[in-house]
């Protein structure tokens, strides 16, 4: 039987995802019980799910003992739950971010991290099977020394622990300059789902440009751009020896050979595979770079990054290495505020070390 968790907050939005993953995943994943405050929605929730709900976080755990709890709360809410399950020697596993503003995030490291509170945060974006592959190429040295990445993918502390990730940056200071262009665009999709009508919105692009000394990171976002029709998605990371620009690798080699190589998607279950439908991984020519721990089980690239999360989680607790806790997760909210001060006001902007970069 797999890893067995609950979840706090269990009607959201977010808090659907472990609960398709566990559906999808029952070998590796059980939900145990869920919290729901308000009783209609438990019911919805029971109905819908198959799992147990509770009103409040002490009837969950006076009847269940999960291997650990995810947090699916707002981060306003999130602190209460964390410091309830840490006095009881329940590990979390918290949704992003760990706090709201820096007074929350000095809050969690002085009452939480400082007590050896077991807690990791839920940051998914460089577990995405394509960053996975990017990551394997960075990691094998045949960009050299990477120097640059522009990110244009997700928003604030995502793309931050995007850049540190492929950067290699930890908690080094950083000047920040930024920008925001103001403009119309089309509506396009939400949470909710397609548009249902043409509509012209404003349309707010941010840019920043992240100075970390030796290495700069580019910030590049449109508010909704992850889900439009019409704006794409996009990442470059430029090493010594070449540049990884979404799929696409270009290299220069000690021989002054030119290479252009790229990450080949391979999807099962397209024309006449019959294996059933879904990802097997990321192919550089001969050589995979990411295979898919999840295959078969038909799940889109961020149930597999969220499910890496999990994976990780119950390695965890069960006694495992942190993979991404309090200090990185405060440092990626923490100058991904910076970025929106420098967005917003037009100034250069300096981080200081804080002082869970002391604890690393």
């Amino acid at each position: 039987m797999g890893a067995v968790f609950s979840i706090v907050g269990g009607a959201g939005f977010r808090a659907q995802y472990f609960l398709r993953i566990a559906q999808a995943l029952p070998e590796r994943f059980r939900v145990g019980g869920m919290v729901v405050r308000d009783p209609a929605k438990g019911e919805a929730m029971e109905a819908q799910w198959g799992v147990k709900t509770y009103r409040t976080l002490e009837r969950l755990l006076a009847a269940e003992q999960p291997e650990f709890v995810v947090l699916s709360v707002p981060p306003a809410a999130s602190y209460a739950y964390m410091q309830e399950l840490a006095q009881r020697g329940v590990p979390v596993l918290t949704e992003t971010p760990p706090a709201s503003d820096l007074d929350g995030l000095l809050q969690v490291h002085e009452t939480l991290a400082r007590s050896g509170a077991r807690i990791q945060v839920a940051e998914q974006y460089p577990l995405y099977p394509a960053q996975a592959a990017r990551q394997a190429v960075i990691d094998s040295g045949r960009l050299g020394r990477v120097s640059e990445v522009t990110v244009s993918i997700s928003h604030l502390y995502h793309a931050v622990s995007l850049m540190r990730s492929t950067l290699g940056v930890r908690f080094e200071n950083v000047t920040i300059r930024g920008m925001r262009f103001q403009s119309e665009w089309v509506a396009g999709p939400g949470r909710s789902g397609p548009p249902t009508e043409d509509r012209i919105v404003p349309c707010a692009r941010d840019l920043a440009w992240l100075d970390f000394g030796d290495r700069l990171g580019i910030y590049d976002f449109t508010g909704g751009q992850h889900r439009s029709w019409t704006r794409s998605n996009s990442i470059c990371i430029r090493g010594l020896r070449g540049e990884i620009f979404d799929q696409r690798i270009r290299l220069q080699g000690a021989s002054c050979t030119e290479l252009q190589l790229d990450l080949k998607r391979v999807n099962k279950g397209e024309y006449e595979n019959a294996e059933g439908y879904f990802l097997k991984g990321f192919l550089v020519g001969e050589q995979w770079l990411y295979e898919n721990p999840y295959a078969p089980a038909r799940l889109y690239d961020d149930e597999i990054a969220i499910a890496t999360c999990l994976g990780r989680m119950a390695a965890y607790a069960a006694g495992g290495p942190s993979f991404y806790g309090l200090p990185e997760a405060s440092q990626d909210q923490y100058i991904g505020l910076l970025i929106e001060q420098a967005v917003q006001t037009g100034e250069t902007i300096r981080s200081t070390r804080q002082p869970w970069a002391d604890t690393q």
